[in-house]
């Protein structure tokens, strides 16, 4: 049901994108420009604004949706109830290969070399 909705909305987004960039643009942005725009009065319906008002209102329908579905997938776990089921536990797989001690991989340190860096007082 989930992945239906799903198609559905990507399809309507891919529709409501087409149709607002058929549409006539009417001169600035936001109706900044000359005639009419958006902040004028009542403008005359067409069937592209239509359309895009059509696939706007299906759009959020869908968003409302597959939030709520999402929602109701995941009221009862928790991020970090998932986190303790699916993470690595400290024991290394029987066929993992044996490390060699820390001492080998360290230089060896001759006898006048310091222990530790001098202090910087």
């Amino acid at each position: 049901m989930e992945n239906v909705i799903l198609v559905v909305h990507l399809i309507l987004a891919i529709c409501l994108i087409g149709v607002v960039l058929l549409q006539r643009s009417e001169g600035g942005g936001l109706g900044m420009g000359g005639g009419g725009g958006v902040m004028t009065g009542r403008q005359a319906a067409t069937a592209l604004g239509k359309l895009t008002w059509a696939f706007a209102i299906a759009f959020l329908a869908t968003s409302i949706t597959l939030t709520i579905i999402a929602a109701q997938n995941s009221a009862g776990s928790s991020v970090l109830d998932r986190i303790g089921t699916g993470a690595a536990t400290d024991e290394a797989p029987a066929d993992a290969p044996a490390l060699p001690p820390a001492s080998d991989l360290l230089p060896p340190v001759s006898g006048d070399a310091p222990a530790l860096p001098p202090r910087a007082d």
